[in-house]
């Protein structure tokens, strides 16, 4: 595979910029190797600067859900941006796009719009706080909420502890009111609060999609929910990569519980920036202007990011493409488990919805203890002998696979032949 190009960019960006990206995902430093830099997409296509084509199943980390290029999204992407690209003012497409999220996630009356899941992420955490007048919050370890300084934490050898900061530049006053409990293990959430009174609210995914995908048992997510109810803990439910991947709204109603806060990116702003955070009226009446929690945002409510994401919201209910998603995410499952059988390699493989993703392990994924025991060497091989057979995954074994509803019947068959040749080189 040529990738003259890729190489000469990276060489020529690490002159300016952080290790020549903007994001440290792109830098493949877990995988090896030279970045890709892309050129430009097309339906379910991701092509590099040199040329090479790739199915994606990247997605831009899921947004890309219709596609790339959807003629629909496009026109009403270039007719906003003739009209305007930002006033620093209120626009009718807010209120439309506004309606389309509420009336999909029950539980939600209002919401606001914000710029990036991280941003929604640490509105919801000012607002559970204001709202309940109590300081700490417990986040899962292994659950990724963006780089906000009281979320960006690592547990420690216990099983349940206090976390200590995950990243140089966060002073551990930061974290100090952060408690780290394990994924699937409700006997860590009950600890913290049989110890703790000042808890304002838990994190969690529903599904985890950082530390590759993981699933919570029926038990675990529901006692979850009633033990937050039960001890007055708002439950804050990251759904920046879940939200409409699994139906028309959120994983938390597949999974039979209701957020007492929804936080959403992604998707909702159909490849452009945006991320929302939203309750039932009692909670947002906090938010400033009606309260006096405050949170503002210039360019939040953007017009053409709003513009995007009503058109994708949009199509994508009129392809109701939820049934083709199992379908497809079941025919690469079992595809990933037959050429690791075939290798001699031990796998198993997490899915929901349109998220999928094969761990080089033997035994079923359900925290991020179990996840960090996989064979990421082995996935190394298996990355680039997936991307030498055109096609493109995140370059991380922890990192969710995205399924897009343009995936086509050629594309299905072009991944099955793509793993069984990268199985082969990972053995």
């Amino acid at each position: 595979m040529n990738n003259t190009k890729s190489k000469e960019l990276y060489k020529a960006g690490q002159k300016h910029l952080v290790g020549a990206v903007n994001s440290p995902v792109r830098a493949f430093n877990s995988v090896g190797g030279n970045p890709l830099f892309m050129g430009k997409a097309h339906r379910s296509k991701i092509y590099d600067v040199d040329g090479n084509e790739y199915i994606d199943l990247v997605l831009s980390y899921g947004p890309m859900i219709i596609g790339h290029g959807n003629d629909k999204v496009i026109e009403a992407v270039q007719k906003q941006v003739c009209t305007g690209f930002t006033f620093g003012a209120s626009t009718e497409n807010e209120i439309k796009l506004a309606e389309i999220v509420c009336n999909a996630f029950p539980g939600m009356d209002k919401v606001r719009f914000v710029n990036s899941g991280t941003e929604a992420i640490l509105s919801a955490i000012r607002l559970a706080r204001a709202y309940t007048g109590k300081n700490h919050i417990v986040k899962f370890a292994g659950c990724y909420h963006g780089h906000s300084d009281a979320l960006l934490v690592a547990a420690g050898s216990g099983l349940a502890t206090l976390s200590i900061p995950g990243s140089a530049g966060v002073p551990k006053e930061a974290v100090q009111n952060t408690l780290i409990a394990e994924y699937n293990n409700i006997d860590s959430v009950k600890k913290h609060i049989a110890e703790c009174d000042d808890i304002a609210a838990v994190f969690i995914e529903p599904i985890a999609g950082n530390m590759g995908v993981v699933l919570p048992s029926d038990s675990f997510i529901k006692e979850l929910r009633k033990i937050t109810s039960a001890a007055g803990i708002l439950l804050v439910v990251d759904e920046v990569m879940t939200g409409f991947r699994s139906k028309f709204g959120g994983a938390q109603e597949l999974l039979g519980i209701e957020a007492d806060i929804t936080c959403l990116g992604k998707v909702v702003g159909g490849g452009f920036p945006v991320g929302a955070y939203g309750a039932r009226e009692e909670i947002m009446q906090m938010v400033s202007p009606l309260g006096a929690m405050y949170q503002a945002g210039t360019l939040s409510g953007n017009p053409v990011a709003m513009a995007a994401g009503i058109s994708t919201l949009e199509e994508l209910k009129a392809q109701n493409p939820y049934d083709k998603f199992n379908a497809q995410a079941e025919i690469i499952e079992k595809a990933l488990l037959a050429a690791a059988t075939e290798n001699g390699i031990e796998l198993t493989v997490n899915r929901f919805g349109s998220m999928i993703n094969p761990f080089f392990s033997a035994k079923k994924i359900t925290n991020f203890t179990e996840a960090q025991e996989c064979d990421t060497a082995r996935f190394t091989k298996f990355f680039w002998g997936l991307i030498e057979n055109g096609v493109y995954i995140p370059p991380s074994q922890f990192e969710a696979w995205f399924l897009c509803s343009v995936l086509s019947d050629e594309d299905m068959n072009k991944i099955i032949n793509a793993i069984n040749a990268a199985m082969k080189l990972a053995k």
